[in-house]
């Protein structure tokens, strides 16, 4: 039987998910640049916002 994949990570393997470290994670999350989740005294980043963040900040170098 598949696992479903997991949805949210906490802050630190959102760090690992994104290849940034925890305390940009937490820059990020307190700019308001990264939506996170709050439960419970903990904070967690959906997979789908990480998605997200990479997708709007990619950048293509264009040849002139």
């Amino acid at each position: 039987m598949n696992r479903p994949l997991k949805r949210l990570y906490n802050v630190t393997e959102a760090a690992e998910y994104l290849g940034r470290s925890v305390w940009s994670i937490r820059r990020l999350i307190w700019a308001g640049e990264l939506p996170s989740v709050r439960a419970g005294g903990r904070v967690h980043v959906d997979v789908r916002d990480m998605d997200e963040f990479i997708e709007k900040h990619k950048a293509c170098d264009s040849v002139t």
